[in-house]
């Protein structure tokens, strides 16, 4: 696991959470781990109103989607960052993951062809892309 070199803030009681930019970037990690391809970082807080970051990745396997769910919720958990929605399967070939401040998107190779949200949201917000 990398360390992440992740801002933290307090809230309430003294616990420490990621801010938005780490907790993507946290995402982004968990992903990258556990093979997810093409992944893309998208900053939309200046954009849009219902969060701050996207981060979307490949998935090959209906099994792969829920192991990514799976890994980044029990990952954000000791955070205090937990799941409020999730829309779609592994077996649509698309999931939607809303984290508040981040929402992750999974696809296969096909459903991301055809929503392209890079093209879409890159048209307004840099998108910076990870290696496989």
């Amino acid at each position: 696991m990398l360390p992440c070199r992740c801002l933290e803030t307090r809230r309430g009681e003294g616990a420490l959470v990621l801010n938005p930019e780490s907790l993507a970037q946290r995402a982004v990690d968990i992903l990258s781990e556990r093979k997810a391809l093409d992944i893309a970082l998208i900053d939309i807080s200046k954009t849009a109103s219902f969060t701050d970051y996207f981060v979307i990745a490949t998935a090959q396997s209906p099994l792969q989607f829920s192991s990514l769910q799976d890994y980044l919720e029990k990952e954000f958990a000791p955070e205090g960052v937990d799941l409020r929605h999730r829309e779609g399967s592994g077996d649509s070939g698309w999931m939607l993951l809303d984290f508040g401040d981040l929402i992750v998107h999974i696809f296969s190779p096909d459903q991301r062809a055809y929503y392209r949200l890079e093209e879409l949201w890159g048209r307004t917000s840099p998108v910076v892309r990870f290696a496989d």
